[in-house]
């Protein structure tokens, strides 16, 4: 898939904005950073900076990863359990991203479960996620996204996800494909306790 020059210069301003954020949140705090402070370092104006990221908290937890999970969920045998190729899509998500990139994603992780209005705005995103997954796992099994059963799963996969960060919070160290991975695993066995 060939990317037009309009596109690649628009994500290379939208990670300009969410380095210098996280930049300016290490240094500062995040409450004690403005979002006209983020548009200066980043040398955009406050308006580009809203039309990159709705919110503050969106310059934290964005992340482009979904439509790489989906499409990576798509592309697997249709014989695949949905968990399985859940599993499969999020090793493949991790499998392209840089060891650099991951611990970006760690940082951003952590703020946004330490920061009482990120950790918020965390679980209305976690709402999105488990719609976007109940849609692509009702296309497997043909079955509605609403169907209860298909929302389960995808909640549970959610909740995984959930788990892993905070795992990878009280372990800074791990290694949080491998964790999310094992977490994984455990789903596709039925959560054995």
């Amino acid at each position: 898939m060939t990317v037009s020059l309009r596109e690649r210069k628009k994500a290379k301003t939208r990670a300009a904005i969410q380095a210098e954020a996280m930049r300016l949140f290490r240094a500062q705090g995040y409450q004690a950073t403005t979002v006209e402070q983020i548009a200066e370092a980043a040398e955009v104006s406050p308006s580009t900076f809203f039309r990159y990221f709705p919110t503050k908290e969106d310059v934290v937890l964005w992340d482009d990863f979904d439509p790489i999970i989906v499409e990576a969920f798509r592309e697997g045998p249709a014989s695949e359990s949905p968990i399985t190729a859940m599993r499969r899509a999020f090793t493949a998500a991790f499998d392209r991203i840089s060891p650099e990139d991951l611990d970006r994603v760690r940082e951003r992780m952590t703020l946004a479960m330490k920061v009482p209005e990120l950790r918020a705005a965390s679980l209305e995103q976690f709402s999105g996620t488990v719609e976007l997954l109940a849609g692509i796992v009702g296309e497997r099994v043909g079955r509605p996204a609403n169907d209860l059963s298909v929302l389960a799963l995808a909640g549970a996969v959610v909740g995984v996800a959930m788990s892993v960060m905070l795992a990878a919070m009280q372990e800074p160290e791990a290694d949080m494909v491998s964790l999310l991975d094992r977490a994984m695993a455990l789903l596709e066995q039925g959560l054995p306790v």
